[in-house]
Protein backbone atom coordinates (compact mmCIF):
# COMPACT_ATOMS: atom_id res chain seq x y z
CA UNK A 1 0.00 0.00 0.00
CA UNK A 2 0.62 4.11 -0.56
CA UNK A 3 -0.08 6.20 2.07
CA UNK A 4 -0.17 9.99 1.27
CA UNK A 5 0.32 12.28 4.24
CA UNK A 6 -3.44 13.57 3.91
CA UNK A 7 -4.38 10.32 4.69
CA UNK A 8 -5.54 8.63 1.51
CA UNK A 9 -3.88 5.42 0.54
CA UNK A 10 -3.49 4.09 -2.84
CA UNK A 11 -3.17 0.12 -3.02
CA UNK A 12 -0.80 -1.35 -5.27
CA UNK A 13 -1.47 -3.68 -8.01
CA UNK A 14 -0.52 -7.58 -7.74
CA UNK A 15 2.64 -8.93 -9.72
CA UNK A 16 1.71 -8.62 -12.89
CA UNK A 17 -1.62 -7.66 -12.87
CA UNK A 18 -3.56 -4.80 -14.91
CA UNK A 19 -2.95 -1.34 -12.87
CA UNK A 20 -6.38 0.65 -12.19
CA UNK A 21 -6.25 4.11 -12.66
CA UNK A 22 -5.01 6.23 -9.78
CA UNK A 23 -5.61 9.40 -9.37
CA UNK A 24 -1.95 10.92 -9.13
CA UNK A 25 -0.78 13.00 -5.70
CA UNK A 26 -1.45 16.32 -5.28
CA UNK A 27 1.30 18.80 -6.37
CA UNK A 28 2.09 22.52 -5.09
CA UNK A 29 1.23 24.70 -7.70
CA UNK A 30 3.78 26.69 -10.10
CA UNK A 31 3.47 29.88 -7.76
CA UNK A 32 3.88 28.45 -4.36
CA UNK A 33 7.21 27.37 -5.20
CA UNK A 34 10.41 28.10 -4.05
CA UNK A 35 12.19 28.99 -6.80
CA UNK A 36 14.97 30.46 -5.39
CA UNK A 37 16.72 27.58 -3.31
CA UNK A 38 19.90 26.55 -3.34
CA UNK A 39 21.48 28.07 -6.29
CA UNK A 40 19.35 28.20 -9.47
CA UNK A 41 17.33 25.48 -8.56
CA UNK A 42 15.52 24.81 -5.46
CA UNK A 43 13.43 21.79 -3.64
CA UNK A 44 10.50 22.86 -5.30
CA UNK A 45 8.27 19.61 -4.65
CA UNK A 46 5.25 19.59 -2.66
CA UNK A 47 2.70 16.49 -2.18
CA UNK A 48 -0.46 17.06 0.72
CA UNK A 49 1.22 17.52 4.21
CA UNK A 50 4.17 18.37 5.16
CA UNK A 51 6.85 18.90 2.10
CA UNK A 52 10.81 19.60 1.54
CA UNK A 53 10.10 23.18 0.73
CA UNK A 54 8.08 23.85 4.28
CA UNK A 55 10.78 21.87 6.45
CA UNK A 56 9.87 18.39 6.52
CA UNK A 57 12.20 16.07 6.66
CA UNK A 58 12.31 12.26 6.24
CA UNK A 59 12.55 9.95 9.41
CA UNK A 60 16.47 7.93 8.16
CA UNK A 61 16.28 5.92 11.56
CA UNK A 62 12.71 4.46 10.49
CA UNK A 63 13.62 3.57 7.29
CA UNK A 64 16.29 1.92 8.50
CA UNK A 65 18.91 3.65 6.12
CA UNK A 66 20.45 6.79 5.57
CA UNK A 67 21.84 8.44 2.86
CA UNK A 68 24.47 9.90 4.11
CA UNK A 69 25.91 6.94 5.32
CA UNK A 70 25.03 4.86 2.12
CA UNK A 71 26.89 7.25 -0.07
CA UNK A 72 30.53 5.42 1.56
CA UNK A 73 29.09 2.32 2.40
CA UNK A 74 31.28 -0.15 0.65
CA UNK A 75 30.50 -4.22 1.39
CA UNK A 76 33.19 -6.11 0.79
CA UNK A 77 31.51 -9.27 2.24
CA UNK A 78 33.39 -11.96 4.04
CA UNK A 79 36.34 -13.51 2.67
CA UNK A 80 38.67 -16.00 2.94
CA UNK A 81 41.52 -17.60 0.44
CA UNK A 82 40.20 -20.52 -1.59
CA UNK A 83 42.38 -23.56 -2.50
CA UNK A 84 43.86 -22.05 -5.63
CA UNK A 85 45.27 -19.30 -3.54
CA UNK A 86 42.45 -16.99 -4.73
CA UNK A 87 39.95 -14.37 -3.16
CA UNK A 88 36.76 -15.73 -1.74
CA UNK A 89 33.75 -13.46 -1.15
CA UNK A 90 30.67 -13.97 0.08
CA UNK A 91 27.57 -11.99 0.55
CA UNK A 92 23.82 -12.89 1.69
CA UNK A 93 21.60 -10.79 0.09
CA UNK A 94 17.65 -10.88 1.07
CA UNK A 95 14.77 -9.74 -1.04
CA UNK A 96 11.99 -8.43 1.58
CA UNK A 97 9.16 -5.90 0.94
CA UNK A 98 8.75 -2.68 3.31
CA UNK A 99 7.74 0.52 3.60
CA UNK A 100 9.58 3.11 3.04
CA UNK A 101 9.05 6.68 3.57
CA UNK A 102 10.61 8.45 -0.02
CA UNK A 103 9.00 12.32 1.03
CA UNK A 104 7.66 13.94 4.26
CA UNK A 105 4.29 12.04 5.40
CA UNK A 106 4.63 9.71 2.09
CA UNK A 107 5.31 6.44 2.49
CA UNK A 108 6.27 3.90 -0.65
CA UNK A 109 5.75 0.21 -1.15
CA UNK A 110 8.63 -0.87 -2.06
CA UNK A 111 10.56 -4.43 -2.68
CA UNK A 112 14.22 -4.28 -1.28
CA UNK A 113 17.83 -6.19 -1.18
CA UNK A 114 18.78 -5.78 2.23
CA UNK A 115 15.51 -3.40 3.27
CA UNK A 116 17.10 -0.40 1.85
CA UNK A 117 17.38 1.48 -1.28
CA UNK A 118 19.15 1.08 -3.10
CA UNK A 119 20.80 -2.24 -2.51
CA UNK A 120 24.12 -2.49 -0.74
CA UNK A 121 27.12 -2.13 -2.48
CA UNK A 122 28.93 -4.98 -3.37
CA UNK A 123 32.49 -4.88 -3.96
CA UNK A 124 35.21 -7.09 -4.88
CA UNK A 125 38.92 -6.76 -6.80
CA UNK A 126 39.20 -8.54 -10.10
CA UNK A 127 39.81 -11.72 -10.08
CA UNK A 128 38.56 -12.85 -6.86
CA UNK A 129 35.87 -15.86 -6.54
CA UNK A 130 32.60 -14.10 -5.87
CA UNK A 131 29.11 -16.32 -3.52
CA UNK A 132 26.18 -14.51 -3.51
CA UNK A 133 23.76 -16.19 -0.69
CA UNK A 134 19.88 -14.38 -2.15
CA UNK A 135 17.29 -15.69 -0.16
CA UNK A 136 13.74 -14.39 -1.26
CA UNK A 137 11.60 -13.38 1.72
CA UNK A 138 9.26 -11.47 -0.01
CA UNK A 139 5.76 -12.19 -1.49
CA UNK A 140 7.23 -11.94 -5.24
CA UNK A 141 9.57 -13.96 -7.15
CA UNK A 142 12.52 -12.28 -7.55
CA UNK A 143 16.04 -12.85 -8.95
CA UNK A 144 19.64 -11.28 -8.97
CA UNK A 145 21.11 -10.20 -12.14
CA UNK A 146 24.61 -8.90 -11.92
CA UNK A 147 26.15 -6.88 -14.95
CA UNK A 148 29.54 -8.21 -15.68
CA UNK A 149 31.12 -11.51 -17.24
CA UNK A 150 29.64 -14.54 -16.31
CA UNK A 151 28.21 -17.98 -17.29
CA UNK A 152 24.74 -18.52 -18.72
CA UNK A 153 22.97 -20.44 -15.32
CA UNK A 154 24.62 -16.91 -13.29
CA UNK A 155 22.91 -14.72 -14.95
CA UNK A 156 19.71 -14.33 -12.91
CA UNK A 157 17.14 -14.58 -15.70
CA UNK A 158 13.58 -16.71 -16.48
CA UNK A 159 13.97 -19.36 -18.54
CA UNK A 160 18.07 -19.82 -18.03
CA UNK A 161 19.57 -21.91 -14.99
CA UNK A 162 18.00 -21.68 -11.68
CA UNK A 163 15.96 -18.95 -12.93
CA UNK A 164 13.31 -17.19 -11.07
CA UNK A 165 13.88 -17.82 -7.05
CA UNK A 166 10.12 -17.71 -5.63
CA UNK A 167 9.05 -16.73 -2.04
CA UNK A 168 10.51 -18.61 0.52
CA UNK A 169 13.83 -20.40 -1.68
CA UNK A 170 17.05 -19.24 -2.20
CA UNK A 171 20.09 -19.47 -4.56
CA UNK A 172 24.24 -18.91 -4.23
CA UNK A 173 25.26 -17.08 -7.51
CA UNK A 174 29.05 -17.79 -7.90
CA UNK A 175 31.03 -16.53 -10.51
CA UNK A 176 34.40 -14.85 -11.15
CA UNK A 177 34.74 -11.04 -10.47
CA UNK A 178 35.25 -9.39 -14.16
CA UNK A 179 36.07 -7.65 -15.82
CA UNK A 180 37.11 -4.90 -13.38
CA UNK A 181 34.79 -1.92 -13.64
CA UNK A 182 31.56 -0.04 -12.59
CA UNK A 183 28.74 -2.40 -12.34
CA UNK A 184 25.41 -3.06 -11.39
CA UNK A 185 22.64 -5.87 -10.07
CA UNK A 186 18.61 -6.04 -10.10
CA UNK A 187 15.93 -8.15 -10.35
CA UNK A 188 15.33 -9.97 -14.03
CA UNK A 189 11.57 -10.95 -13.41
CA UNK A 190 9.07 -9.34 -15.09
CA UNK A 191 7.02 -7.03 -15.36
CA UNK A 192 10.56 -6.00 -15.40
CA UNK A 193 10.10 -2.15 -15.12
CA UNK A 194 8.27 -2.69 -11.82
CA UNK A 195 10.75 -4.86 -10.04
CA UNK A 196 13.26 -2.20 -10.57
CA UNK A 197 11.06 0.59 -9.82
CA UNK A 198 10.31 -0.84 -6.37
CA UNK A 199 13.92 -0.84 -5.58
CA UNK A 200 15.15 -3.98 -6.82
CA UNK A 201 18.67 -2.30 -7.72
CA UNK A 202 22.17 -1.90 -6.25
CA UNK A 203 25.74 -1.10 -7.23
CA UNK A 204 28.34 -3.70 -7.75
CA UNK A 205 32.28 -2.47 -8.43
CA UNK A 206 35.29 -4.67 -9.23
CA UNK A 207 38.16 -3.16 -8.54
CA UNK A 208 41.19 -3.34 -11.19
CA UNK A 209 43.93 -5.68 -9.65
CA UNK A 210 46.55 -2.61 -9.17
CA UNK A 211 44.00 -0.28 -7.67
CA UNK A 212 42.83 3.31 -8.34
CA UNK A 213 45.10 6.38 -6.73
CA UNK A 214 43.39 7.09 -3.53
CA UNK A 215 40.20 9.09 -3.39
CA UNK A 216 37.23 10.14 -0.96
CA UNK A 217 34.71 7.47 -2.90
CA UNK A 218 31.50 8.00 -3.13
CA UNK A 219 28.35 6.35 -4.70
CA UNK A 220 25.23 8.25 -6.19
CA UNK A 221 22.76 5.73 -7.48
CA UNK A 222 19.96 7.55 -9.94
CA UNK A 223 16.55 6.57 -9.79
CA UNK A 224 12.94 7.65 -9.17
CA UNK A 225 9.44 6.81 -7.90
CA UNK A 226 6.26 6.14 -9.61
CA UNK A 227 4.40 6.43 -6.74
CA UNK A 228 0.78 5.89 -8.72
CA UNK A 229 1.91 2.47 -9.43
CA UNK A 230 1.01 3.36 -13.45
CA UNK A 231 4.06 2.60 -15.38
CA UNK A 232 3.28 5.95 -16.64
CA UNK A 233 6.08 7.92 -14.90
CA UNK A 234 8.00 8.97 -12.00
CA UNK A 235 6.64 11.65 -9.63
CA UNK A 236 9.43 11.96 -7.42
CA UNK A 237 13.45 11.73 -8.57
CA UNK A 238 16.36 10.69 -5.90
CA UNK A 239 19.68 9.79 -5.58
CA UNK A 240 20.07 6.99 -3.18
CA UNK A 241 16.79 6.52 -1.89
CA UNK A 242 15.40 10.09 -0.39
CA UNK A 243 14.61 12.77 -2.90
CA UNK A 244 16.78 15.95 -1.79
CA UNK A 245 18.74 14.17 0.66
CA UNK A 246 22.14 16.22 0.22
CA UNK A 247 20.38 19.47 -0.06
CA UNK A 248 19.49 18.72 3.42
CA UNK A 249 22.41 17.29 4.58
CA UNK A 250 25.26 18.49 1.56
CA UNK A 251 27.99 16.32 1.31
CA UNK A 252 31.11 16.92 2.80
CA UNK A 253 34.22 16.86 1.11
CA UNK A 254 37.75 18.37 1.21
CA UNK A 255 39.70 21.25 -0.76
CA UNK A 256 42.11 19.82 -3.23
CA UNK A 257 41.90 15.58 -2.24
CA UNK A 258 40.87 13.26 -4.90
CA UNK A 259 36.99 13.03 -5.07
CA UNK A 260 35.78 9.76 -6.88
CA UNK A 261 32.08 9.20 -7.86
CA UNK A 262 30.76 5.93 -8.84
CA UNK A 263 27.52 7.46 -10.78
CA UNK A 264 24.71 4.32 -11.88
CA UNK A 265 21.56 4.96 -13.74
CA UNK A 266 18.77 2.75 -12.75
CA UNK A 267 15.98 4.59 -13.87
CA UNK A 268 13.03 3.45 -15.11
CA UNK A 269 9.97 5.25 -17.21
CA UNK A 270 12.11 7.68 -18.42
CA UNK A 271 15.11 7.14 -21.49
CA UNK A 272 18.07 9.29 -20.16
CA UNK A 273 18.90 10.76 -17.17
CA UNK A 274 22.37 12.89 -16.09
CA UNK A 275 24.27 14.40 -13.79
CA UNK A 276 25.95 18.33 -13.57
CA UNK A 277 28.29 19.13 -11.41
CA UNK A 278 28.29 23.29 -10.85
CA UNK A 279 31.34 25.33 -10.58
CA UNK A 280 33.64 22.58 -11.53
CA UNK A 281 34.92 19.65 -14.01
CA UNK A 282 35.83 15.96 -13.81
CA UNK A 283 37.26 13.28 -15.67
CA UNK A 284 34.62 10.99 -16.89
CA UNK A 285 35.39 7.14 -17.23
CA UNK A 286 32.81 5.36 -19.00
CA UNK A 287 31.61 2.22 -17.20
CA UNK A 288 34.73 2.40 -15.12
CA UNK A 289 36.37 -0.18 -17.74
CA UNK A 290 39.44 1.18 -18.66
CA UNK A 291 41.95 3.56 -16.38
CA UNK A 292 42.30 6.35 -18.67
CA UNK A 293 39.09 9.10 -18.69
CA UNK A 294 37.24 9.45 -22.02
CA UNK A 295 36.18 13.01 -21.18
CA UNK A 296 36.54 16.18 -18.75
CA UNK A 297 32.84 17.86 -18.94
CA UNK A 298 31.17 19.19 -15.70
CA UNK A 299 27.25 17.08 -17.68
CA UNK A 300 26.99 13.32 -18.09
CA UNK A 301 24.12 11.53 -19.97
CA UNK A 302 23.27 8.16 -19.15
CA UNK A 303 20.70 6.02 -20.52
CA UNK A 304 18.85 2.86 -18.35
CA UNK A 305 21.75 0.53 -16.62
CA UNK A 306 24.56 3.18 -17.85
CA UNK A 307 27.03 3.76 -15.10
CA UNK A 308 30.52 5.68 -15.23
CA UNK A 309 33.20 6.92 -12.69
CA UNK A 310 33.42 10.87 -12.26
CA UNK A 311 36.63 11.97 -10.53
CA UNK A 312 37.20 15.41 -9.36
CA UNK A 313 39.30 17.70 -7.18
CA UNK A 314 37.86 20.35 -5.82
CA UNK A 315 40.13 24.01 -5.82
CA UNK A 316 37.77 26.20 -3.93
CA UNK A 317 35.84 25.95 -0.92
CA UNK A 318 32.39 26.40 -0.80
CA UNK A 319 29.10 24.72 -1.31
CA UNK A 320 28.15 23.53 -4.90
CA UNK A 321 25.30 22.33 -6.50
CA UNK A 322 24.83 18.78 -8.51
CA UNK A 323 21.59 17.58 -10.40
CA UNK A 324 20.34 16.04 -13.19
CA UNK A 325 20.36 18.50 -16.10
CA UNK A 326 16.34 18.26 -16.39
CA UNK A 327 14.49 20.68 -14.39
CA UNK A 328 11.93 18.52 -13.78
CA UNK A 329 13.58 16.01 -12.17
CA UNK A 330 15.89 18.25 -10.29
CA UNK A 331 12.72 19.76 -8.99
CA UNK A 332 11.08 16.88 -8.19
CA UNK A 333 13.98 15.62 -5.90
CA UNK A 334 17.45 14.64 -7.91
CA UNK A 335 19.31 17.56 -6.74
CA UNK A 336 22.14 17.85 -4.04
CA UNK A 337 25.06 19.82 -2.51
CA UNK A 338 28.59 19.33 -2.02
CA UNK A 339 30.12 21.31 0.82
CA UNK A 340 33.66 22.05 0.05
CA UNK A 341 35.73 22.58 2.93
CA UNK A 342 39.84 23.42 3.52
CA UNK A 343 41.90 20.71 4.89
CA UNK A 344 41.87 21.10 8.43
Amino acid sequence: MLAAAGGTVLAAAPLGAAVPAVAPLRAVPADDHDAHGPGAHGPMTGLNGPTFRTGGRVDHEANGFDPGLTLRDFDYGHTSIGADGRTVREWEVVAVDREIEIAPGLRFAAWTFNGRIPGPTLRCTEGDLLRVRFINRSEHPHTMHFHGIHPAGMDGVPMIGRGIISPGEEFTYTFDAEPFGLHLYHCHVGPLAEHIARGMYGTFVIDPKAGRPPADELVLVQHGYNTTFDGQGNQLYAVNGIPFAYVDAPIRVRRGQLVRIYLVNTLEYDPINSFHLHGNFFDYYPTGTRLEPAEFTDTVVQGQGQRGICEVRFPHPGKYMFHAHKTEFADLGWMGLFDVEDAA
